[in-house]
Order: C-alpha cells, then sequence, then structure tokens
C-alpha cells in the first residue's frame, strides 16, 4: 500500500487507541512508568491527543492516542505524518471492522501529492492487522488517490485529453470499453451543449464513455462533470475565483474513482461512466450570453451567464445517460458557490427524485462517516429558470436559491421515472485534517459505493 502498510513483526512499535470515555479506567490499569510519564508531559485526555513513551533507554517504546470512538475513520489519519519514521502496529480489543477502519483512515492520511515536489520527511508505516481485509483497504486506497491525484494535477497538465487517457488506461487494467466523440465530432453526433462549453480552448471538447461488466446485471451509470479549467467563459470570474478552478473537474474525478472501486471489487452491476470533458475558455468562438442553444434531449437553452456551464455540459451527458433507462443515475458535480454557501465546504449537497434512493445514500453517508445532506428539488423555483425566448435558462437572475436552480435545470434532461441523485461537491479541503490533506478530496465517494454494494453486492 504504497509503503503505508508494513508487515506485522515484533519489531512494530505498539500504537493504542484509548477511547475518551474508557481513558481513566485504561490509565488506572498501566504500569508506574507509564502513568508518571503522561503526568509529567500534562497529557490531555482529549480526542486527537497522542503522547511518545520512551523506555528506559531512551528509544520510542509505545504511543498513546487519544480517540472518540473506536470506530471513527480519521481518529489515526493525522499520525503518519507526525509520528517518527518506523513501522507501527495497533494493538486494541476492538472489533475487525473498527481495526479495519482505523487502518484505512491511517492509510488515507499517509497520502501526499509529489509529482511536483518532494516529500520531506518519511511517512510512517502501519503494520496491517491480519483480521483486516488488506484487499479491501487497498482498493479504497486506491480509488481515493486516483481522486486526489487528478484534482491536485494543474489543468496545465490535465486537459480533456488526458482525462481521457486516464479513462482509457483504467479501461485497459480492467477489461472494459471506452470510447470518445471530440471535437466537430460532438456535433455530429448531437452533444451540443458540450461542444458550445468547450469550443473555444485550444483542447479540443469531448464526451468519454466507459463501460463494464455482464449486460444482464443491473445498469449502473455515473456521470461526472470535468471541466478542466473554468475561467467563466466570457462572463470572466475574477482572479481570486479563478485561482482554484483546476479542481473544477471534482465531479468526474470522483466519478472515475468510484468507477474504479466498482470494477476492482467487481460489483454485479453493468457500469456505465460517462464524463463530460471541457475547457471553458475565452476566444473569438467562445459561447455568449444570450446564445440560444438547442440540447441534445431537444430543449433549448438560453445562456444567461457563461460560468453557468457545468450543467450545460451535464445536461447532453445526462440525456445521453438516461437514453438507456438504467436502474439508477448518479451524477457529480462542482456545481455552484450556492451549496457552499449553504452546506459549507466539508457537506456536499444531495439532491434525489426518489425517497428510496435518497434515504439509502444518507443512511450510507452516515455510517461510513461520508457526509452529504440533502436538498429539495423545489419544483416552485423552476419559473426561476424561464426564458422569454428559449424552453429555459441556464441561469436565475436571482441571487438566491442557486444550488436547487442548478439541479432542477438537470432534473429537465433526466427521464421520468428513473433514480437519480446529483451530488454538488466542493471536492477539495481548505485545510488540512487527520486523514484529508489540504487539496483534492474524494466526498462522497465512501458512501455511494456503500450503497452500491448494499444494493446490488447480493445480485
Amino acid at each position: 500500500m504504497n509503503n503505508v502498510i508494513s508487515s506485522r513483526t515484533n519489531g512494530n512499535i505498539p500504537v493504542i487507541p484509548v477511547t475518551e470515555s474508557e481513558f481513566a479506567t485504561w490509565l488506572e490499569q498501566q504500569d508506574e512508568p507509564l502513568r508518571r510519564w503522561l503526568s509529567a508531559t500534562s497529557f490531555k485526555a482529549k480526542p486527537g491527543q497522542f503522547s511518545l513513551v520512551p523506555s528506559v533507554e531512551g528509544q520510542l517504546r509505545v504511543v498513546i492516542i487519544v480517540i472518540g470512538k473506536a470506530d471513527h475513520l480519521w481518529a489515526l489519519g493525522g499520525l503518519p505524518t507526525v509520528l517518527p519514521e518506523g513501522d507501527y502496529a495497533l494493538e486494541a480489543a476492538f472489533d475487525p471492522q473498527q481495526l479495519e477502519r482505523l487502518t484505512l483512515g491511517w492509510a488515507l492520511g499517509a497520502y501526499q501529492f509529489t509529482r511536483y515536489k518532494a516529500s520531506k520527511r518519511t511517512i510512517a508505516r502501519l503494520a496491517l492487522n491480519p483480521v483486516c481485509d488488506a484487499d479491501r483497504i487497498q482498493r479504497m486506497v486506491d480509488a481515493v488517490t486516483l481522486v486526489r491525484d487528478l484534482i491536485n494535477t494543474p489543468a496545465e497538465d490535465l486537459m480533456p485529453e488526458q482525462l481521457a487517457e486516464t479513462m482509457q488506461t483504467l479501461a485497459q487494467q480492467f477489461s472494459a470499453t471506452f470510447e470518445q466523440t471530440v471535437g466537430e465530432e460532438l456535433l455530429t453526433r448531437n452533444f451540443p451543449l458540450i461542444h458550445a462549453v468547450g469550443r473555444a480552448s485550444a483542447h479540443p471538447p469531448r464526451l468519454l464513455d466507459l463501460r463494464w461488466g455482464d449486460p444482464g446485471h443491473p445498469k449502473v451509470t455515473l456521470v461526472g462533470k470535468g471541466v478542466c479549467f473554468d475561467s467563466g467563459g466570457l462572463d470572466l470570474k475574477p482572479s481570486s475565483a479563478m485561482r482554484l478552478m483546476k479542481k473544477d473537474m471534482g465531479g468526474a474525478a470522483t466519478a472515475l474513482g468510484l468507477a474504479r472501486l466498482i470494477i476492482s471489487a467487481r460489483l454485479p452491476v453493468r457500469l456505465r461512466l460517462l464524463v463530460a470533458a471541457v475547457d471553458n475558455a475565452v476566444a473569438g468562438n467562445a459561447f455568449r450570453p444570450g446564445d440560444v442553444v438547442r440540447s441534445r434531449q431537444g430543449l433549448t437553452v438560453e445562456i444567461h451567464n457563461t460560468d453557468a456551464e457545468g450543467r450545460l455540459i451535464l445536461s447532453d451527458a445526462l440525456a445521453e445517460a438516461g437514453a438507456e433507462q438504467p436502474a439508477v443515475i448518479i451524477d457529480f458535480a462542482t456545481l455552484t458557490g450556492a451549496a457552499r454557501v449553504a452546506l459549507g465546504t466539508q457537506v456536499p449537497a444531495l439532491f434525489c427524485n426518489d425517497e428510496t434512493l435518497a434515504s439509502g445514500l444518507l443512511a450510507a453517508a452516515e455510517r461510513e462517516q461520508d457526509p452529504c445532506w440533502r436538498l429539495p428539488l423545489y419544483s416552485p423555483y423552476r419559473e426561476m429558470l424561464d426564458s422569454k425566448i428559449a424552453d429555459l435558462a441556464n441561469a436565475s437572475d436571482s441571487s438566491y436559491a442557486g444550488a436547487i436552480t442548478a439541479a432542477l435545470f438537470l432534473k429537465e434532461f433526466v427521464p421520468d421515472g428513473i433514480p437519480w441523485a446529483h451530488f454538488d461537491l466542493m471536492a477539495w479541503n481548505l485545510k488540512t485534517q487527520p486523514g484529508r490533506p489540504e487539496g483534492g478530496e474524494a466526498m462522497t465517494l465512501r458512501a455511494v459505493f456503500s450503497w452500491l454494494e448494499q444494493r446490488y453486492g447480493g445480485w
């Protein structure tokens, strides 16, 4: 696991996690030197606090860390980058699921993005307890690493063609099929909104399409927003708002990582992954405010704002996704600042047209400690997208309900009767937290996979 998980030996330094509620009782059972050390160092029994306890020879004897709950995913996530170099092993009377979750948190906390800058330190390694499912942990780490790496990569090195290469490599690795529709071919094959958004760039827009699995299994279709950089188009963003726009393909990255996880776990589904990949650039042929473009579905869309481009490319992809009548469609997008205003940067917004699907995803999010919060597809707000000259506009003139109106726009392109979930997410950690370094993040990936596994794993 990239030197994060080592083999278990007698030389591993013990890491003892103790829940806050049980710390006083645990401390009474320890030897006198350990109690004196914790007392002398004024150790506070609060979650996240840890102590490096020396032996009489002056070597590191044991690491004590206080955690809130035994199954808290991120309880040990901060340790890999702060502990001294070496091999460690958990010593705790926890059940296998709890140990596996703590180990996963450690492994995710060991992530570093080193493509452009070498690491300044060696990451501490954790021995894998034999009761843990090593393959399951590895699959999750690989998926999250893929998402984080893609989002962290600057647009200079990650434009639509590089996103296509990543999907093609995934297809080759797992014997999936892959095709792409590029540039002017988008018009020939009737993906006009994807073409309109991406046509001004030197990097041609494209629709990426990956398929995997037994055609007899339930059809699951994932859709990702792949705006590799968003200048805002002619409605140009200010520099402060443009700074992080390399992450505007975070929805595509999340869908790609989830697809990798589904395939590597061999879930019995017929998977389709659609990514609309563009660079929303400025040039003489850029699409303009006031333009009217006919979508793949046939609805005409008046462009109120060229910076509301994500919903445009998603609408063509969703129309294509719905044409096959899959069992479920799930899309991921860094779509609106309004969702961040409503829920902050750490809680993605969930919109859903199916109560069973929504309740299942919310339960999985809580179970996996991968949060999201449901916002309503409040139909009276649909009139905010009315246009005087087209079927609908791509944005509202109002500053209110921006996340909801964006979701209502997407809903227009999902056929009735197909369960559909839309995640409006940040895909970025603004600051480092245990297990979650600053930078790109795979938000909702674990929750959605858990739901898919529960729903279709026994097929």
